[in-house]
């Protein structure tokens, strides 16, 4: 079969690779669309070689059931479904939680196993999964749903985790309307009552986040700060989601969250909010507000985005590419021009 690795630093390429042999607990997935994410361009851009064998990338894609492993119960040859990113324990006491997302097995790194970041990932025509990742999705289109598995599910889990900042009347702020950014504010529509300010450097970004829904638009400067304060009567808004997460954008954060708001930092640019002990005041963290680093989701906020798309709540913008252009997407992707989520059809 065809597979787009990493094979190097900087490196994409597809390669032929032999269809993966799946165990008695596992699926053989037949790829219908992987979508490609920062997360996979962090890991090919890292500047040194991560592992000495070639990694298929991948880790948030849908398709069909090709064969189903000797041990598994109550899944067929035939179904249509996406599958959940982290492949757990499942039996720990966060797994029984319904903690999935920061599986006690992954230890203090609280990373799980991810297809695409460790495990050989969904850029390839069939890719094998442990059975209890596979969910359903009956006929939402492939393209649709292969985003949901991470582009939804890590925005809704940081907005539920900040469900309590989100009544009527609120103000809540997403930062980057990129491939998460732009389906955070559809979800923000669907699931609050708050009001919806998206803020990113481009302007067609923010075009693409009034589309979504939001209901209002600014581009990210020196004075975003000061606007977002003199919208909301100096106070700041109840909920602001980082979907960048470089020093600027970690920085407006700080400056512009509410007392007893919500900071959610969601992605991963290595910026440092500056919070300190000291007395709240002036462009400082302010009482009773939260941050919370926010990873990925659970195997419910999965079922709970989907429906939402079923629903036609969400609709994902999708620039779609052939597994041959794999390279292609991710170059955009670096170069900041994708708009969405770019998306691979094998």
């Amino acid at each position: 079969m065809r597979a787009l690795q990493y094979t190097g630093p900087e490196t994409v390429e597809v390669r032929e690779v032999p269809v993966p042999e799946i165990g008695p607990s596992d699926l053989l997935l037949r790829v219908g669309a992987a979508g490609v994410c920062h997360s996979d361009l962090t890991l090919v851009n890292f500047p040194m070689q991560l592992r000495e064998e070639p990694l298929t990338l991948g880790h948030e894609f849908a398709g069909t059931i090709e064969a189903v492993g000797a041990e598994v119960s109550g899944r067929q040859v035939g179904e249509r479904g996406v599958v959940y990113l982290f492949w757990t324990c499942g039996t720990c006491r966060e797994c029984a939680s319904g903690n999935q997302n920061v599986c006690v097995a992954a230890g203090r790194a609280a990373y799980p196993p991810c297809p695409g970041l460790g495990p050989d990932g969904g850029m390839a025509e069939y890719v094998r999964i442990p059975a209890d990742s596979f969910v359903p999705i009956g006929d939402l289109d492939f393209l649709q749903a292969a985003p949901v598995a991470d582009a939804a599910l890590t925005p809704y889990h940081a907005i539920r985790g900040a469900r309590e900042q989100l009544r009527p009347g609120a103000t809540a702020v997403a930062i980057g309307i990129g491939g998460l950014g732009h389906v955070a504010v559809q979800i923000l529509r669907a699931v609050s009552g708050a009001r919806v300010i998206a803020v990113d450097v481009a302007e067609d970004k923010l075009e693409l986040a009034a589309a979504c829904g939001a209901d209002l638009g600014l581009i990210a400067g020196a004075e975003t700060a000061a606007e977002i304060l003199d919208r909301t009567g100096g106070r700041g808004a109840e909920a602001v989601f980082d979907f960048v997460g470089i020093d600027a954008t970690a920085k407006l954060a700080v400056e512009t969250v509410a007392p007893n708001g919500a900071y959610r930092m969601v992605g991963i640019g290595g910026g440092a909010p500056e919070l300190t002990a000291g007395p709240a005041g002036g462009p400082g963290w302010p009482w009773g507000a939260t941050v919370r680093k926010s990873l990925g989701g659970t195997k419910s906020d999965l079922i709970e985005s989907l429906a939402l798309a079923q629903a036609g709540r969400l609709r994902i913008e999708v620039e779609r590419y052939s597994l041959a252009e794999g390279p292609e997407a991710f170059a955009r992707l670096d170069k900041g021009q994708v708009r969405g989520r770019a998306v691979l059809v094998p």
